[in-house]
């Protein structure tokens, strides 16, 4: 298992829309995402802020579905 990696929430919004995932509201700092075509996948809310916290990456990972090794491999 890898690291958790330190990012950004607009890196980690640029890697779920990787994944199919597009951005369908906004309030504030805090971006909805949701995946059109598969419905099983819930939707997911990341606040744009310059680092985020590592319980906040784990569950926004847990979220879509995926481990942390899948994740790194989206942000490169």
């Amino acid at each position: 298992m890898s690291k958790l990696p330190v990012i950004s929430g607009g890196e980690a919004i640029v890697a779920l829309q990787r994944l199919g995932y597009v951005a369908v509201r906004q309030k504030g700092s805090h971006i909805r995402l949701r995946h059109p075509s598969d419905a099983k996948r819930q939707p997911i809310t990341v606040p744009d802020h310059r680092t985020l916290k590592p319980g906040l990456l784990r569950a926004i990972i847990r979220d879509a579905g995926l481990t942390v090794d899948e994740f790194a491999d989206l942000l490169s």
